[in-house]
């Protein structure tokens, strides 16, 4: 049996994802695989083979961005009580990497390196961590 992680989508219908927390109308919520910040999540496209927004109808599209936004807000409610330094929710479409639609949903707060905390995400990987193994 293939690793999960090679097909995530696939492995999320076949309730193999051990990373899902709930199937949304159009998506499913995911917990992050890293959670540097703590609440990472990620909407995750439940169409096999979608791989930009674009490629979904547009009452589709409407769908997943609607669930991104739920998502948004269920990160922010669950981090801003179990954190008071928690601040607010980045939401990003990137699809730089990964073949695939999906949404991060990044939690953001005050206890935050002063050089990152207004930075995007991404850039902790070559900021925060540059050159500690593993990261």
């Amino acid at each position: 049996m293939k690793d999960w992680r090679s097909d995530r989508i696939a492995a999320a219908l076949r309730g193999d994802n051990p990373m899902v927390i709930a199937h949304l109308s159009a998506s499913f919520a995911v917990l992050g695989d890293v959670q540097f910040l703590p609440g990472y999540c990620v909407a995750l496209t439940d169409r096999p083979g979608v791989q930009t927004l674009t490629d979904l109808p547009r009452a589709d599209r409407l769908g997943f961005l609607s669930d991104m936004e739920m998502l948004g807000e269920a990160v922010e409610r669950v981090c801003s009580a179990r954190d008071p330094a928690f601040r607010r929710v980045n939401l990003e479409i990137l699809g730089n990497t990964d073949a695939m639609l999906h949404a991060h949903v990044w939690p953001r707060y005050d206890w935050e390196p002063p050089n990152l905390v207004g930075m995007p995400v991404w850039l902790y990987r070559l900021i925060a961590f540059e050159g500690v193994a593993g990261v």
